[in-house]
């Protein structure tokens, strides 16, 4: 992958959008019933997943605007249900650019949104020894994911590509829904 580089532009105006996202979701997370939250973005996931599956590609040139508002978006569904990732996977994979050219843009934004998160919850309290507990109980299987993935990424076409993030997104969906709560609980 030598040689791969993230759009820094791109990722710092997305990142600047959750800046502003982020410390809103946490609020919401916080204030809203947690339900309510948990359908809200299980939909927009959805209806996303669904622009990309049917076709739809963005083919103009990301503004500033756009690109902002999108980061704002994945920090307000990240902040308030850890779940940041639909709008700047359905952004990124509705364009026409190289798939290792979205994979760095997303690794390096999802590595700035993290840190902005870890920042607000702990500012919030919501970050407590139990969850620092699962945590690192979960991250050896998270961090064996990664590896995994990371190795698998250049066997992939462009089109392979993007079946198997349609897939996991599908399954983000499907798992988050609130009745799948007595079956993956």
């Amino acid at each position: 992958m030598t040689g791969i580089r993230s759009n820094k532009r791109e990722v710092g105006m997305m990142a600047l959008g959750a800046t502003a996202g982020v410390p809103l979701g946490t609020w919401l997370l916080v204030s809203v019933d947690p339900t309510i939250i948990r359908w809200a973005i299980v939909v927009l996931a959805a209806l996303m997943l669904t622009l990309l599956i049917s076709g739809w590609r963005y083919h103009g040139k990301p503004t500033a605007t756009v690109t902002v508002t999108v980061g704002g978006l994945a920090g307000l569904s990240g902040g308030a249900a850890q779940i940041g990732g639909p709008p700047v996977i359905a952004y990124r994979l509705g364009g026409t650019v190289a798939a290792t050219t979205v994979r760095a843009n997303l690794l390096t934004y999802f590595a700035i949104s993290t840190a902005i998160t870890v920042v607000t919850y702990l500012a919030a309290g919501l970050l407590t020894t139990s969850i620092f507990v699962l945590a690192v109980v979960a991250g050896p299987a998270y961090g064996l994911g990664l590896v995994v993935g990371s190795r698998l990424f250049g066997f992939a076409s462009e089109t392979m590509f993007r079946r198997i993030c349609y897939v996991l997104i599908g399954v983000a969906v499907a798992l988050g829904l609130p009745p799948m709560d007595g079956v993956i609980r």
